[in-house]
């Protein structure tokens, strides 16, 4: 399965040109379990990287635009009147997918954005009192626009805690510029783009993922990386301990990505920022109000030691 895996990443890194690290957090968080948050301006590949995704893996693909008009309705679905049964029938809405695309989901409202939580947490959602299972694997990756554009509203803390990972794809460097400008279209590479696992792969490499060793030595390492945010005067409030194991989960799989049965600190190192970025606010009074969570990220590993 891991030689599939890596296929998947060469083929979304001939779509997905230059940015090689970032396919590779996303398919950790994805072999961990997780869900993914793609934080940065509009037209740098966010939707394309999605679409990628899904189509390497063979996973069925559904998308959402979220606007500020977006219901919760429209995002898990409605119960319709049936005349000729005498009852209500459920019309199953997008979440109903193995990947959910929510594409800028900061511009929906707080009730909108609401409606995803049960859904990412549990793999389920509730209408009319009955608990409707999602199918899985349940992978939702949404796209943010930067906070500062026009009609966005900020994701709740609640919210952001249910991604595992976020990241930044960033603007292409100058050779992956020219080979975008200069080659075919991105949208057309990515009919040509053939499934090389199954939703069965996938769901067996996650069960890989969660056998990963990791020691008593790296515990008291994470361990100690919670006690610094939740201390350090430069944080406002520390990870929780949901964020604790979200940053083992992805030390798994980064791991394994590596063809390793064991994890190691670099794994923990490699995937930190990613994980604890949306999870972090620098402390106000200590002149860091400034500090992007991925600064803080980067401070938290320079001040604890490796064991």
């Amino acid at each position: 399965m891991l030689e599939k895996i890596r296929d998947c990443a060469s083929r979304i890194a001939a779509i997905i040109v230059g940015k090689d690290r970032q396919i590779r957090q996303s398919l950790t968080c994805l072999l961990a379990g997780g869900h993914l948050l793609i934080e940065d301006a509009p037209g740098v590949g966010k939707t394309t990287l999605a679409h990628a995704i899904s189509m390497s893996l063979g996973l069925p693909f559904r998308r959402i635009q979220f606007t500020s008009d977006l219901l919760p309705s429209d995002v898990i679905g409605v119960s319709v009147y049936d005349r000729n049964s005498g009852q209500f029938v459920f019309h199953p809405g997008p979440v109903f997918s193995e990947v959910l695309l929510a594409d800028e989901i900061n511009r929906a409202s707080p009730k909108t954005q609401s409606a995803l939580l049960e859904a990412m947490e549990e793999s389920q959602v509730s209408v009319d009192g009955l608990a409707r299972p999602l199918p899985q694997p349940f992978f939702v990756i949404a796209t943010q626009n930067p906070l500062h554009q026009v009609g966005t509203f900020p994701l709740p803390e609640s919210q952001l805690d249910r991604f595992l990972m976020c990241i930044s794809l960033g603007y292409p460097d100058r050779a992956a510029e020219r080979e975008l400008l200069a080659g075919e279209s991105r949208r057309d590479m990515l009919k040509s783009v053939h499934a090389v696992a199954r939703s069965t792969d996938l769901l067996a490499a996650q069960q890989e993922v969660k056998k990963v060793f990791c020691s008593d030595a790296l515990l008291d390492y994470v361990q100690a990386l919670l006690a610094y945010t939740r201390s350090s005067s430069k944080f406002s409030e520390g990870l929780s301990p949901r964020g604790g194991l979200a940053l083992l989960s992805a030390a798994r799989a980064w791991a394994w990505l590596d063809a390793r049965n064991h994890v190691i600190p670099e794994d923990i190192q490699n995937v930190l920022p990613s994980v604890a970025s949306h999870r972090v606010r620098a402390a106000a009074h200590d002149g860091t109000k400034a500090l992007h969570g991925r600064d803080l990220a980067a401070h938290l590993l320079e001040a604890v030691a490796v064991p």
